[in-house]
């Protein structure tokens, strides 16, 4: 099969579109003949070498862990799902991932597709909803009527929070340039703070919940925002500052996504419904430099929505 792997950690030119022999399904998984991925940030952290403590995997490496696609072969385990069906996934994350015409994939991870969603729109959703999800309500415990402080709202992350937390009747408030205010406000979110020209700082207290996208300074800044006591702040992207958090009676915790089948369908359900949609801010194919310019992309941090990969 075709896929685009990594040989050295580096730059984007380390991307080379190979052939390597498919992916066979064990007792418990399913191969997905992947229709659609889409990109997040681990994709090039991991490629530049970031994250290789963590993954010190052998070369080669597929990078990619959403998927969307029609399940190929079942192992002799799986029950819940067939040949023809079609589902999305955040895989666990192995060398093995999705930048490929096949994938394999654990059956208790997988969602099905809802009828009225395409193959892209359910790509872009595993990472970077469930991320939201478990950053809201696992981790966050987001409650009706409470109001959260949702960081670069126009984001992959962001924009499935807003919709999220807006679902369960929280007040939305997010940070955006003012050219993607509209949008917001069309996701659910009750304010729109333009970061270019508006401190939020001086804007907002008495904030139940703060997502952190950002980190840094932002972070820092976001302790000042939050309840006295009650207060939590969830942050993806790593720890807060041992200094500055002690100034600050509120919780904080740094997450980092657990896939999960189960939630995934839940997100499904409510697209189904129409009460969570993806924002696709740009297409790419499942090429050498497909996959080269949507990484360029994404590094810009300033990629509308998600970044999406279509399959020849």
């Amino acid at each position: 099969m075709k896929a685009i792997v990594i040989e050295n950690y580096g730059g984007k030119e380390q991307l080379k579109e190979t052939q390597i022999e498919n992916p066979k399904a064990n007792e418990k998984q399913v191969v997905v003949e992947v229709k659609a991925t889409s990109i997040n940030p681990i994709d090039w952290k991991l490629r530049e070498g970031y994250l290789q403590q963590m993954m010190d995997w052998p070369f080669p490496i597929i990078l990619g862990w959403d998927v969307a696609g029609i399940i190929s072969e079942v192992g002799k385990e799986v029950t819940e799902w067939k040949v023809g069906d079609k589902v999305f996934a955040r895989p666990d994350t192995t060398r093995f991932g999705t930048y490929a015409e096949f994938t394999v994939v654990d059956q208790h991870l997988l969602a099905e597709i809802p009828a009225n969603i395409s193959f892209e729109e359910a790509a872009a959703v595993p990472l970077a909803g469930l991320t939201a999800w478990q950053a809201l309500f696992d981790h966050g415990k987001l409650k009706k009527g409470e109001t959260v402080l949702i960081h670069a709202g126009a984001g992959g992350v962001g924009t499935y929070a807003i919709q999220l937390a807006k679902n369960i009747g929280a007040k939305v408030i997010t940070t955006a340039s003012e050219k993607n205010h509209d949008l917001l406000v069309e996701l659910g979110a009750d304010q729109v703070i333009d970061y270019k020209t508006e401190k939020f700082v001086d804007i907002l207290d008495g904030v139940d919940l703060v997502l952190d996208t950002m980190g840094g300074e932002i972070q820092n800044e976001s302790f000042k925002v939050l309840k006295p006591a009650t207060g939590r702040m969830i942050s993806i992207v790593g720890l807060a500052d041992e200094e500055v958090r002690k100034q600050y009676d509120v919780e904080f915790e740094s997450i980092w996504l657990d896939p999960n089948g189960q939630e995934l369908a839940e997100i499904a359900n409510l697209m189904s419904a129409g009460k969570v949609k993806s924002i696709i801010g740009a297409q790419f194919p499942l090429t050498q430099k497909g996959i080269y310019d949507a990484h360029e992309l994404s590094e810009t941090h300033h990629a509308l929505g998600k970044i999406v990969i279509v399959a020849d």
